[in-house]
């Protein structure tokens, strides 16, 4: 006969006792998402980042020289999405693409709405499709779409 060893339990929640901000450089970027604006911000080099980073790339010193931009930019490159995912934000064919907003010199990975693959290509000229109600998310620029 053999002695089964006593399993010892208790009854415990994972929690999390803290709130984390977004901080003064990303909180700045979606606060102007929100107010449908995008802002970058300039490193050491003079490259106007975006979305805009808290600690430059080449020294690793604060940023905080911030550079209003517009909602245009181009297409650097791009992969077609044929059949979307429920997890997608667009139902239909989109591209993910490479956009360096016009004013910057580094492109940020975003949508673009183009309506058929025959209509994307490197070096297209596109411009933000708005949420049509902005939160401060990534999401409040809803895709770009051809200019």
């Amino acid at each position: 006969m053999s002695a089964q060893a006593e399993v010892l339990q208790q009854a415990f929640t994972l929690g999390f006792t803290y709130t984390r901000t977004t901080g003064p450089v990303v909180g700045r970027f979606l606060t102007a998402l929100r107010d449908r604006k995008i802002v970058g911000i300039k490193g050491s080099d003079g490259k106007v980042i975006v979305p805009p980073m808290e600690y430059d790339p080449v020294t690793a010193e604060e940023l905080s020289e911030f550079v209003d931009l517009p909602d245009t930019g181009v297409v650097k490159t791009w992969a077609w999405v044929k059949h979307p995912r429920g997890k997608h934000h667009l139902d239909k064919p989109f591209a993910w693409a490479q956009i360096q907003i016009d004013g910057s010199d580094i492109p940020m990975i975003h949508m673009v709405d183009a309506g058929d693959e025959s209509k994307m290509s490197t070096g297209m000229k596109v411009k933000v499709r708005w949420a049509d109600e902005t939160k401060g998310f990534i999401t409040d620029i809803a895709c770009f779409e051809p200019a």
